[in-house]
């Protein structure tokens, strides 16, 4: 077996691996409705999991509103003019083949994804040329694909009221911009401003297969920073950043297929990598906020996109990709100059002049927009790849060893055993904590197997009430370090504030005495 094909198995074997971890432990269940059958694209986030999602949108809140983004929450739902506007409804497609055997279809990029080389197709014929000399077959039955390529609406249909046809939202950019005027109004005119929003969207996709890394119904983020198209090379906050490093992919290092550099922002501005300063500084707010959700650095990169491959109205495009153990790297953001193209388009099938207003020059503008444009889903399953580990395979013994700060659940707390005094005493210190932290309280089974269900959960630290805790003064409990394991006494009265500066990394478990 070639090295190629041992690592596509040993990454298959770690998914399913991971995916029955995710099901068994309570973080991710589905395809839904699983009882029915399930639906491929449709999962819940179980309990584990949308506490661990909860934590991930967290940072995003607090990265964004740090560098002055306002949250918004706009409709889900939005008429067919809107889409029409945007782009959507003419544009928004997949293209696909189908098997003349079993019919199943397959988005073709992600039928060719071990083919580099075909990234850059425009045309059906090559595409058609290449699988028939490739002697690509159907995954799913080994036959042979019909010679035409098919084009898949991603928009999923609504209807609003009795016959108003409308659409659900693809991403949360469009509706982001339609309230521009509102924002005017609400930033005092300022030239620039920032919005951002986290919520559900919807695409029809052909074949959903990668897990929660590719759904029908998912959770999107996106920031937009509107400004002034003449303070885009002359924007104050650039200087904040000019000096970071960051792992650049250019479109140039791709085609003579090298490395990724690490660049320093003001060096990547000098050699035409990025445009603007405040696109610059915007591709440094995408690189935080992936960092602070506790990707390791090593695991990221960024890749500009080719000259062919951006958008149209794109002046600048390039995306963050997360290396995984079970997909490889995979895309989780992407980073537009979107200039003023949305503003205009809107504009004009309102009807309604979406401009702002220079009180210096008295002068009106139109805005562009910088957009960094990622979901929540995504990362969640990252740190889900990156963290789960089989401490020893042969006992079965599972760990989910995620950064303290994002644990599902913080704090679990165990009387050693069921004595009714040591389970009151539990209970009162459990209700005292939980007031501040999410904590389970668990008093069934023997204490070393109560510690390994808190480390499959990713329980941060846990918290034991013993006899000595009863009969000394003054009183203490002993925490229980998750990844190492190893316990310290603390003082009751100190607690809470212990665990504090624990979980916001202030604090490191060793330090402590």
């Amino acid at each position: 077996m070639s090295d190629k094909k041992k690592a596509k198995n040993n990454k298959k074997e770690f998914l399913q691996e991971l995916i029955s971890f995710m099901q068994s432990k309570g973080f991710v269940w589905g395809p839904e409705p699983e009882i029915y059958g399930g639906t491929a694209g449709f999962y819940t986030f179980a309990p584990l999991g949308k506490l661990l999602k909860n934590r991930v949108e967290e940072v995003i809140r607090k990265t964004l509103q740090a560098e002055e983004f306002f949250e918004v929450e706009c409709p889900i739902i939005l008429e067919k003019k809107v889409w029409e506007a945007s782009g959507h409804l003419k544009g928004f497609t997949d293209v696909m083949v189908i098997c003349s055997k079993c019919k199943s279809n397959f988005r073709l990029d992600q039928l060719l994804d071990d083919y580099p080389e075909t990234k850059h197709f425009k045309k059906p014929d090559q595409f058609l040329k290449f699988i028939k000399k490739k002697n690509i077959k159907c995954p799913s039955c080994g036959g042979d694909f019909k010679p035409e390529i098919k084009k898949h609406d991603l928009m999923m249909k609504t209807i609003v009221g009795v016959n108003q046809e409308a659409y659900n939202r693809p991403e949360t950019a469009t509706a982001t911009y339609l309230p521009f005027l509102r924002f005017v109004d609400f930033f005092r005119r300022k030239p620039v401003f920032g919005v951002f929003q986290i919520g559900k969207a919807f695409r029809n996709e052909i074949s959903p297969r990668q897990h929660i890394i590719r759904m029908r119904e998912f959770t999107q983020a996106e920031a937009q920073l509107f400004i002034k198209k003449e303070l885009k090379n002359d924007y104050e906050k650039y200087q904040e950043v000019e000096d970071e490093l960051l792992p650049l992919w250019s479109y140039k290092t791709q085609e003579k297929n090298k490395k990724v550099d690490d660049i320093r922002i003001k060096n990547a501005l000098k050699k035409g990598l990025f445009k603007s300063q405040a696109y610059a500084w915007t591709i440094a707010v995408a690189y935080k906020l992936f960092t602070n959700m506790g990707i390791p650095p090593d695991r990221i990169r960024m890749r500009q996109h080719f000259p062919d491959e951006k958008a149209f109205y794109a002046d600048d495009a390039w995306d963050v990709e997360i290396k995984t153990k079970s997909f490889g790297w995979i895309e989780v953001c992407g980073v537009h100059d979107r200039t003023d193209y949305d503003l205009k388009q809107h504009a004009k099938y309102s009807k309604t002049a979406l401009e702002a207003f220079d009180e210096e020059t008295g002068k009106k503008y139109v805005p562009h927009v910088l957009e960094i444009a990622f979901g929540t889903d995504r990362p969640v399953y990252a740190l889900l790849d990156f963290f789960y580990e089989k401490k020893e395979k042969e006992q079965g013994k599972t760990m989910f060893k995620v950064p303290y700060y994002l644990a599902p659940i913080q704090i679990s707390v165990f009387p050693l055993m069921r004595k009714p005094e040591l389970v009151t005493k539990a209970r009162e210190i459990y209700d005292n904590l939980s007031k501040e932290f999410v904590c389970t309280y668990d008093e069934t089974g023997q204490i070393g197997r109560r510690y390994l269900r808190a480390a499959e959960s990713g329980t941060a630290f846990c918290i034991t009430i013993d006899f000595e805790t009863l009969e000394k003064k003054p009183e203490t409990v002993t925490i229980r370090d998750r990844d190492t394991e190893k316990q310290v006494r603390v003082k009751i009265e100190e607690l809470r504030e212990t665990l504090r500066t624990l979980l916001n990394q202030e604090k490191k478990f060793e330090e402590l005495k």
